[in-house]
């Protein structure tokens, strides 16, 4: 019979594979509908979507770190279910949004909402998790992400195809509505850290973390590539393909593809390569991917361009996730984890806004590459940020401790 603290983690990791499951629906379902409905079906500037989207990314991820550090404090669960019921509610304003205020307004309360739930969760993986075991984890959760994110949006798109924009918001409310009742009623009052310290000491702890610091800020780079999933590939697939339910092809590819390699892919790059490797070869592979998207007009061309970003993203991401992990001090996980968050916050920002902005501007001066072109430069640029910060101070090396 396995020990009360083995079952309780092998409890708590179902729970938080369920929990993640509903909240990829429910995102999934709605976000990557955004810029097809307002901007493609609406005809507004890419820039209008690109600054709300903008707003969200800095809101939650910005302000990552107070809810970290709160949740430090107070635990999880009242921050989870809060943060739940708030993204539920900002895509209900969403539903009705006729003007760009009032998206601006719907994006900045579902921001609110992920500020007080995603630092939670992170942490809570770290809690639940053994060291040797978080890689294979962060994979399975990415495998799980990709599957109901097809899903997800091929409701959306499914919804949007044969009622309206409302109905794929109210949807996605429903999902998160849903989430906050399963965290009331299920999730156990854990406390994150091992110390109960003041809000500003965790935030402060983390901060002053100067190694953790730079490699946060190095991170915007990766972002500003990673969120054009959202925002220009599923404007470049609709405008190639022709049609919104090509949104819902691009991520059947990003589902199959991480059914089939994404664990694998870890545990085999996890005992011949360290996590920096990983995740410098992947970002490569993103902006390489990214850069080719300007210069094709051809559906079969373009999918395979996505084909790369994905392996890429795929190879980086389980990497990431868990190279944050490493990096964070025990004492402060939930400050940790929404600090490093503030990469997201800043490169999501740029990311949304600035790709809107220069989306808009190779359209109208029929530059339609400079904004891809950009892109990877970018993704050049933060490679060599991270060759450099880890040059001298490798990441610590997770040993398997099974094989011990």
């Amino acid at each position: 019979m396995l020990p009360v603290t083995a079952r309780a983690r092998r409890a708590g990791k179902r729970f938080l594979l369920f929990d993640n499951m509903l909240l990829e629906l429910g995102f999934s379902a709605v976000f990557p509908l955004l810029s097809v409905h307002f901007v493609e079906q609406l005809g507004w500037p890419a820039v209008i979507v690109g600054v709300s989207l903008g707003i969200w990314q800095f809101l939650q991820s910005g302000t990552g770190i107070l809810g970290g550090a709160i949740a430090d404090l107070f635990g999880a669960k009242p921050m989870i279910v809060i943060g739940l019921i708030l993204r539920a509610a900002g895509f209900g304003v969403m539903a009705f949004a006729d003007r760009g205020w009032i998206l601006m307004l719907a994006c900045a309360l579902a921001a609110l909402g992920g500020m007080l739930f995603g630092p939670c969760r992170s942490a809570m993986v770290i809690k639940l998790v053994r060291p040797y075991e978080r890689g294979r984890f962060y994979s399975i959760l990415m495998v799980e992400d990709s599957a109901f994110r097809v899903l997800g949006a091929l409701l959306g798109s499914w919804l949007l195809l044969t009622y309206d924009f409302q109905r794929v918001c109210l949807a996605g409310m429903a999902f998160f509505l849903l989430a906050a009742g399963w965290n009331a009623w299920k999730l156990p009052a854990y406390k994150l850290s091992s110390v109960r310290a003041p809000v500003l000491a965790g935030m402060s702890r983390a901060f002053n973390d100067r190694p953790f610091r730079r490699y946060v800020l190095i991170l915007t780079g990766y972002y500003i590539l990673n969120v054009q999933v959202m925002l220009m590939l599923p404007i470049a697939v609709q405008k190639i393909a022709g049609t919104p339910a090509a949104v819902g092809w691009m991520y059947s590819i990003d589902a199959v593809m991480a059914l089939v390699l994404l664990y694998p892919l870890a545990r085999w790059s996890e005992r011949h390569f360290r996590l920096e490797h990983r995740l410098m070869f992947g970002l490569v592979l993103m902006a390489l991917s990214l850069i080719c998207v300007g210069f094709i007009s051809t559906v079969g061309i373009l999918f395979s361009l996505v084909v790369l970003f994905y392996l890429g993203s795929l190879i980086a991401e389980p990497a990431r996730e868990t190279l944050s992990a490493e990096l964070a001090d025990y004492r402060a996980r939930g400050s940790y984890m929404g600090f490093s968050r503030f990469g997201a916050a800043v490169g999501g920002a740029l990311g949304y806004t600035g790709g809107g902005w220069l989306y808009d501007l190779g359209d109208r001066s029929q530059m339609t590459a400079l904004p891809w072109l950009i892109l990877g430069l970018v993704g050049a640029l933060t490679t060599v940020g991270l060759w450099l910060r880890f040059r001298h101070q490798p990441a610590p090396k997770v040993a398997n401790l099974r094989s011990l």
